[in-house]
């Protein structure tokens, strides 16, 4: 397929596939973490499928986006503060290297997916063919910061060679995220060391959180042209 809506067309049908089989794990009587983003949202379509189809389960969105959808749906909602412990999450990624970690955050939650993958006994991740990468950074790497610190940790990180940009809504303000903070999103090139990188983030003040999410999942599921492969870190060559 040459077409750019031919090549959209074939990572759909990849997230919707890769969503259809992590749905196909959540086991009734449990407590599932539900992400954000279009592969996310699949998933939580399928999932609803099975509530419907008599599956009892508990829900935590990881957005607003995700709890209407969630709620429209039939999918009965909790919180974090009455079940502190989850029994599986899935969400998406915006990259995945070989072994398992991610670039997340595209969609502007990874405070709170971030928080549910933690408090995860498993998290798994479900992705189209194309998010499949040898080394992180391609894609711009969101970091959620302070609204006072924006300019200062814009500064900071761009000192470690990132060209960074200040998110903005469509309306052109800013991008404020559900939990009322900004992003930055920062363009790396590849990442050498993410785990690195990660450490020095989390070492600037102001800064929320960090769109790296290393060694936290277990096994990706990755739509393919006719198949959705079961992915556990190293297994890509």
């Amino acid at each position: 397929m040459d077409t750019r809506s031919d090549q959209l067309g074939v990572r759909d049908y990849e997230k919707q596939a890769a969503a259809r089989a992590a749905a196909q794990l959540v086991q009734s009587g449990t407590v599932v973490g539900l992400g954000s983003g279009s592969t996310a949202t699949y998933a939580i379509r399928c999932i609803a499928e099975r509530v419907r189809a008599g599956l009892s389960i508990v829900a935590i969105p990881t957005s607003e986006k995700s709890r209407q959808l969630a709620d429209e749906l039939g999918i009965p909602l909790t919180t974090l503060d009455e079940h502190p412990e989850i029994d599986i999450a899935l969400d998406g990624a915006d990259e995945i290297d070989r072994d398992l970690n991610l670039i997340k955050g595209g969609g502007g939650a990874l405070l709170r997916e971030k928080i549910i993958a933690s408090a995860s006994r498993r998290f798994i991740v479900i992705a189209d063919s194309a998010k499949q990468v040898l080394r992180l950074g391609k894609f711009p790497l969101p970091v959620e910061v302070i609204p006072f610190a924006q300019t200062l940790i814009a500064m900071r990180i761009a000192v470690l060679g990132a060209q960074v940009t200040l998110r903005r809504a469509t309306d052109g303000d800013p991008y404020v995220t559900d939990e009322g903070h900004q992003i930055l999103d920062c363009t790396f090139g590849e990442i050498a060391d993410a785990g690195a990188l990660a450490r020095k983030l989390e070492a600037m003040a102001g800064v929320v959180e960090h769109g790296l999410f290393i060694g936290m999942t277990e096994m990706a599921l990755v739509g393919t042209d006719g198949e959705v492969l079961e992915i556990h870190p190293r297994d890509q060559p």
